[in-house]
């Protein structure tokens, strides 16, 4: 028989130095692939599993492993298998099959050793959004909002059943919240808890549901809720409020609203993070000779001056005057103005003649290899 057995490292598909959780993880991955249970009526994948069993049994034994690796399949000749006991599913193996019979079976993570929490639970948390325009993300507000919330029923105290009774303990799991099933395998029976479908895991049943609440143990009604903005919140963003959302469940905490903050477009100005960006248009006499100007920011106007000579796309910075850090509102980003020079459209023949005037007085070289150009 032993000459009839590929490699046991051969068949999970690992190096001979592969450490412990190299084997499990391929061993997981071969028990999951071939299980019987998934693959009814497949004899070949019937027999791969067997294998790969095998294999795992005697290589994440140490003691097997070392005789295994000395004598090869020989070392276990007559003794029934892989070992004096033949398979060896405890320990570690009982670990995965706990993994693998989870999954396949819908005991979730763990199989036999699942459990289901009936403590205290927060509620779930609820969500909305509010549209606010570009200048209360500046600088903050207030804005009121309806939603729709779960409360507790006041004539059942969130039993849900009828006044003057109470609810039951149920019959199917004994007031556990938690039924115990059992599996039929290759390897045995395999226990497995789940929640109890007659309760839900409460552990309690109704017999008499409340006519206001008709036994959910809660009803609902419209709520208007204050959120405060604050300043310098941004587009996708969320508020928190805490106690705003569903309620919880044995005697929970309730859950939180979380308000997704959506900010209108601005005609004049764009935002990158805390700093601001926008143009302005100053006359080109101005650009020429210099002056004040006034230039929108989202404060108000402000005055500012123009050096002579500015040319268009110049770039000035307006400290302090972008937007307020969400930390920290005293602090506030810089606003980026690009100016561009305003040429007129339309000239009169006075004005014409002026700027004829101005460019005979133009003197220098590089001047006039740019007048020549143009005549």
């Amino acid at each position: 028989m032993a000459e009839n057995k590929r490699d046991y490292y051969e068949v999970l598909g690992v190096s001979r130095d592969a450490d412990d959780a190299a084997l499990k993880k391929a061993y997981r991955a071969l028990a999951k692939k071939y299980h019987p249970d998934t693959n009814q009526g497949n004899a070949e994948a019937e027999a791969k599993f067997k294998e790969a069993s095998e294999a795992y049994s005697v290589l994440s034994d140490p003691e097997k492993r070392r005789q295994y690796d000395q004598f090869g399949h020989s070392a276990f000749d007559g003794m029934g298998g892989a070992g004096a006991g033949g398979f060896d599913f405890g320990g570690d193996m009982g670990d995965i099959f706990g993994d693998l019979f989870g999954d396949l079976f819908g005991g979730g993570r763990g199989g036999s050793r699942s459990r289901t929490y009936s403590g205290p639970m927060k509620g779930a948390n609820l969500r909305t959004s509010i549209r606010i325009t570009f200048e209360e993300a500046v600088f903050g507000c207030e804005k009121e909002i309806e939603m729709t919330l779960k409360d507790e029923c006041t004539h059942c105290q969130g039993t849900g059943a009828k006044p003057g009774t109470s609810p039951q303990t149920c019959p199917k799991c004994n007031g556990r919240g938690r039924v115990v099933t059992t599996q039929q395998t290759m390897f045995g029976m395999i226990r497995n808890e789940q929640v109890c479908p007659e309760c839900g895991g409460k552990g309690t049943v109704i017999k008499e549901k409340c006519p206001h609440c008709y036994g959910s143990g809660y009803t609902q009604s419209k709520k208007r809720i204050q959120v405060s903005v604050p300043a310098g919140i941004d587009n996708g963003q969320s508020i928190r409020i805490r106690g705003k959302g569903e309620l919880g469940v044995n005697g929970g905490e309730r859950g939180d609203l979380l308000v997704e903050v959506v900010v209108s477009n601005h005609p004049l100005f764009k935002r990158q993070d805390t700093s601001l960006y926008s143009t302005a248009p100053i006359p080109f006499t101005i650009a020429a000779l210099g002056g004040t100007v006034r230039i929108k920011t989202i404060d108000g106007e402000v005055e500012y001056d123009i050096k002579p000579g500015t040319q268009t796309d110049t770039k000035i910075r307006l400290r302090g005057k972008g937007v307020p850090s969400i930390r920290n509102k005293s602090v506030r980003g810089d606003h980026f103005v690009t100016l561009v020079v305003q040429v007129p459209e339309r000239l009169n023949e006075e004005q014409k003649e002026a700027l004829r005037r101005f460019e005979d007085t133009m003197t220098g070289e590089e001047h006039k290899k740019k007048r020549g150009l143009f005549k």
